[in-house]
Formats: C-alpha cells, structure tokens, sequence
C-alpha cells in the first residue's frame, strides 16, 4: 500500500510535489461519517480514495506519468545498455532542464514500511537509496552515490545482512540501471520484493486481466458488473465467460516461381483464450463477442471493473488518468464507494467532473487540487489545506467559483466568440 510519493522536475513538475495518503486529522461529524473512507496500516491512518482536480494543462497527468516512469525503471531497467537515454522531458525553464530530477515512493509490503527514491537526469542515475521501518526508527538498507567515488565500494554503502554480495550486483549495475532492478534479476530476496510491490501491488493505468485468474474473478463478481453496466445506461442483461481454444496465427514468408516473397499466415499452434460473451434485453439469445463487438465505452466499463475487483480485494493500488472519462457521474460516485467499501484498496485518479466534490462522500483531504503557478510550474493541495472551508459549503460551487485557484477562467461571451470566428 502507498503512503506517500513525491517527485520533482518531471515535465511540468518543477520544485518537489507530493501525494500523501497519509489522512489528515480530521474530526468533525462529516468525516467521522466517512469512516469506511480511511484504514489502519502499521499504526498509520491511510485514504483509500484520493482525487485529482484541476484545469487542463495544469499536471494531473504529469503526476501519474511521474509514478508510471518510477514504476517502469524499477521493471524494465536492468535491460538498459551504457549510453540509454531516459524518455522524459525535465521541466524546461529557469534553467531546470539541466538538473536531476527525483522519485520517492513510501510504501508498506508484506507488513514492512520501504522508502525508496532515487535522482537522474535524462543520461544517468546519480543517487539510489533504500531505507525501512524495523520497529519505529528508521533504518538504512542501501545508499548510492555515484559521485562518491570511482570504485563500487565507494560508490555504494550496504547495511549488513541485508542482501548476498551485494558488492556483485553493484557491479553489474551500470549507470542507467537502478540497483533493485539489477539485484531482483540476480535473484536477491528483499530486491524481489520491492521489485514485486512495483509490479504487482501498484497498478498504472489499466492493464489487462486474463486467463483463470479473470474468470474466477467475473464469476464471483458477476452480479456487480451487471449492476454497474444498468447504471452506465447500458442495455445488456447477461454476460458470460469462455475459455475456448483459439489458433494463433504467424506470418511465414513463402517465395513463389518468379522469386517474389508472399506473405501468407500459419497456424503454429492453438492457445485458451478467454472471452466474455454479452447479451442484450431486445434478443436474449443472441451473444456479441465483448472485445470485438461491444462500444468502445461498454469495454472500458467491463475492465475498469474488473481491475478495480482485482484492487480492492487484494488490497493493490490504482493509479488512473480521467478514469470517469465518458461515464455518468452515477456510475462514477459507484466505482469510488467501491473501493471506499474495500479493507485497503488504494485509488489516485483525476477528473474534470466537479460532481465528485462533495463533503459527505470524499473527505477534504481526499480532494486535491492541480493549479499552474505564473512559471508554468505544478503545485498542489487539498481542500483540507483551506483551514476557511466549512463542511457545510458547498465544495464544488466552491471550486467553479475559483476559491481553490484550480479552476480555468475562459471568458466565453458572445462578443468574444464572435471575434474568434472573425465575425465581430
């Protein structure tokens, strides 16, 4: 579960911002309310459900693309060659594009509390670090330092007993590999871990369920799918799942008589797929095959949801950009009490729709807020920052009418359209 991640000069992020899922102190009759908004972790109360909100181009996407870029290097970067180039674009002004730029990401795993972080610029890692909580204090694992010195030893400076030789994997770490990625490969224990947190425990995006796992998984929940889909207006009144065999297919190239390749397709072999059949209330005996004759919207439903059942019961993180996109507020509010119904699931996304700024279903400190500063920079803060908000405000009148800054101001009159359109 996360508790905190902060990142600093990452595309519109320019000084350190943070995301703290650690809940504010918060005692008025609203928020006792909420209850089920919040859980117990390592004596910490933590949010489940944290919001984004803000104009566009004001970082909500920067954020979520600083974590998935944190996320990615700890996954794939032991695959990287001397002289790899890091896919990120510093902030651009006031000479920030030459500076490092910084990931930190506070975590709880398998009941152990990890700070992880580390410091880059666009061609090389600079530092690296691991610390966690045996009891209440906080302890070194790992400390790198690529200025410290020419030799691995000086370089690194490793806790005792925590990893085998570490000195080995240091020394098959490059410069544009990160020392967990590399140690997790070699098959260090505490490495695998936090390289497993990474993996499998903080979700970005929506990445695809499939096999017995997802089948399983519909078959338990099929019932609140279904109830989901009638709120999202749909008319499906049944699905069912199929694992069938289905061929896959390679392009074998074949030279016909005058010398000229033809590409023709092979079956090479024959795999389980699973598939989810709809049926709708006008022809019930009739089946569409979900993925390929289903609305692009009805999908997006069906694996949000099927995501989010994977997250709040196995207590994972979820990190989604615009996750309301297309939907009705109804079904919105819906998938956000389901994971405020969770024991620990986590879910951070953003959002244009102010309907989910209400006190008496998000906690103040549940909302925040995006605003672009006058240097182009990121800030953000919670409503719970705005010691002059009373819970008997309205807050999403609040937020149209610009007291938490993080709302455009687009003068949309007749006369100034008509100049646009050059009929004035």
């Amino acid at each position: 579960m996360l508790l905190e991640m902060r990142f600093s000069n990452f595309f519109s992020i320019k000084d350190e911002i943070s995301i703290d899922f650690k809940a504010g102190n918060i005692n008025t009759a609203t928020a006792k309310e909420l209850v089920d908004n919040v859980f117990k972790a390592n004596d910490e109360t933590l949010l489940k459900v944290q919001g984004l909100f803000g104009p566009n181009a004001s970082g909500k996407s920067s954020i979520l693309k600083a974590a998935s870029f944190c996320r990615q290097l700890v996954i794939d970067s032991f695959q990287n060659n001397e002289g790899a180039t890091f896919t990120f674009t510093p902030f651009k002004f006031d000479g920030y594009y030459e500076k490092p730029s910084s990931f930190f990401i506070d975590f709880i795993t398998d009941g152990i509390e990890y700070e992880y972080s580390f410091t880059l610029t666009r061609n090389q890692i600079l530092t690296e670090e691991l610390h966690y909580y045996p009891g209440k204090r906080r302890a070194k694992i790992f400390t790198r330092n690529e200025a410290a010195g020419s030799t691995k030893s000086d370089i690194y400076s490793f806790a005792e007993g925590q990893f085998t030789k570490p000195l080995d994997v240091a020394q098959s770490t490059g410069k544009t590999t990160l020392f967990i990625s590399r140690a997790s490969q070699m098959d260090r224990e505490l490495a695998k871990k936090i390289y497993n947190f990474f993996r499998t425990e903080l979700l970005i995006g929506l990445p695809q369920l499939s096999g017995q796992y997802a089948v399983e998984l519909f078959n338990k929940n099929k019932e609140l799918i279904l109830k989901a889909l009638k709120l999202a207006d749909s008319d499906i009144s049944d699905i069912n799942v199929k694992i069938e065999k289905t061929p896959l297919f390679t392009v074998v190239p074949q030279v016909t008589r005058n010398g000229i390749p033809v590409q023709t397709n092979a079956v090479t072999q024959v795999a389980d797929v699973v598939n989810f059949y709809t049926t709708h209330k006008k022809k019930s005996d009739i089946p569409f095959n979900l993925i390929a004759e289903e609305s692009a919207g009805t999908i997006q439903i069906f694996n949000l949801l099927l995501i989010l059942l994977d997250v709040c019961k196995n207590g994972k993180t979820l990190l989604l950009d615009e996750f309301d996109a297309s939907l009705h507020t109804e079904l919105a509010q819906f998938i956000l009490d389901m994971v405020n119904a969770s024991k620990s699931a986590q879910f951070l996304f953003t959002s244009h729709n102010t309907n989910l700024l209400n006190v008496k279903r998000l906690r103040r400190d549940q909302m925040l807020f995006t605003n672009k500063k006058e240097d182009g920079s990121t800030e953000v803060y919670s409503l719970f920052d705005f010691k002059d908000f009373r819970e008997n405000m309205d807050a999403e009148k609040c937020y149209l009418q610009g007291r938490f800054d993080a709302v455009p101001y687009i003068n949309s009159s007749f006369a100034t359209i008509k100049s646009l359109l050059g009929e004035d």
